[in-house]
């Protein structure tokens, strides 16, 4: 057995070692950001970064968890990503939100990121390049999906370049260090809804209110006495808050998932993909079983459909579609062109490498 000494001194040693490297790693992302400076190429390749991190974790031999060796290496990557050119995020505000939190799972706390007050404000700066990537949420595993965020790829040429899945872990916070001293409890109405057992169990008398987010209600619950908010760990520490409760929510396998949306998809496969498309049928009998029918002829599987209104025509509605594989692959290729020459709509909305759950 090494002593304390020992072990601590060989830990030093590593890290010494580990350090060195880092800065080689760091020297090497430079040389690459000018390659890409004069060859005008992106910084941000989200299926080349898929493939370091499905690399590493194929090679990883533990005790380091795979989540752990995919949090560490995607901060790395985001620093040296930083040294060629900080990449700048808007994303579905305030800080302290899921959302902020999907931001920096996906880009590492090394990028420039900006909370916007509207899911609209941030395809909108998407859009005018002020930004290069947006993260918006698409659906909750238990409250569903995101419409307006499916609303607004009908009127956007912007493309889906990831995907992002954060649990959903709930807490009760307050600058109170009682739960008997907590009145009213804020949070956002998904929140509130996914802790309402916990909550009538353990406060029956509290009133609940409805925000605009998780992070507004962790702000009043720090401003507020007596007052108490649903939210993120993440929300307690930046407002300083008191953790009286952990996991309130109702489930514990809760997931929101958040899409990347920028200018540009994922070009090439990364060999862990999903596509998604939007597309209206004619209005025939049996138009949506024809249009569907290519994705079992060449064994590519659906993972989401949803209907939403056009808003153009009364009962016109267009179909929102994930499925496995990239738009490159010859099988997906061969059944996205079947699906193209059966609808009166259709719109790739783009290839991106698939999300961790963890």
């Amino acid at each position: 057995m090494k002593s304390l000494s020992q072990l601590r001194e060989e830990i030093d040693r590593i890290d010494r070692e580990l350090l060195t490297l880092l800065n080689r790693r760091a020297k090497l992302a430079q040389e690459v950001g000018e390659i890409k400076k004069k060859k005008g190429l992106p910084f941000y390749v989200p299926g080349r970064e898929a493939k370091i991190l499905s690399k590493l974790e194929e090679l990883n031999q533990g005790p380091l968890p795979p989540e752990s060796v995919r949090a560490i290496f995607r901060e790395i990557i985001s620093a040296c990503r930083a040294l060629e050119e900080p990449t700048k995020v808007a994303f579905l505000g305030p800080q302290a939100t899921f959302t902020h939190l999907a931001a920096l799972k996906q880009f590492g706390t090394s990028s420039d990121l900006r909370p916007k007050e509207s899911i609209e404000d941030v395809f909108d700066e998407v859009e005018k390049g002020r930004v290069d990537y947006g993260v918006v949420p698409i659906e909750n595993s238990i409250e569903g999906v995101v419409n307006y965020t499916i609303d607004m790829f009908l009127d956007t040429d912007l493309k889906i370049s990831g995907e992002v899945f954060v649990p959903v872990n709930l807490h009760l916070m307050s600058k109170e260090g009682e739960l008997s001293k907590v009145k009213r409890v804020y949070s956002h109405r998904h929140a509130l809804a996914q802790a309402r057992k916990w909550l009538s169990e353990n406060l029956p008398g509290a009133e609940l209110i409805e925000v605009s987010s998780t992070a507004k209600a962790a702000e009043i619950a720090s401003a507020e006495p007596g007052s108490a908010a649903v939210a993120s760990e993440a929300a307690a520490l930046l407002y300083d808050l008191n953790i009286l409760a952990k996991n309130v929510q109702e489930l514990s396998r809760n997931f929101t998932r958040f899409l990347v949306i920028g200018k540009s998809d994922s070009e090439y496969p990364s060999g862990r993909d999903k596509t998604s498309v939007m597309f209206s049928t004619r209005h025939e009998a049996g138009a949506l079983f024809k249009a569907l029918q290519p994705f079992a002829v060449y064994d590519v599987n659906l993972t989401k459909i949803e209907s939403r209104p056009t808003k153009k025509k009364p009962w016109e509605y267009v179909f929102f579609v994930d499925l496995d594989g990239h738009r490159k692959e010859d099988r997906v290729a061969k059944a996205l062109k079947e699906l193209e020459e059966s609808c009166s709509f259709f719109k790739v909305l783009g290839s991106y490498p698939a999300g961790f759950r963890e």
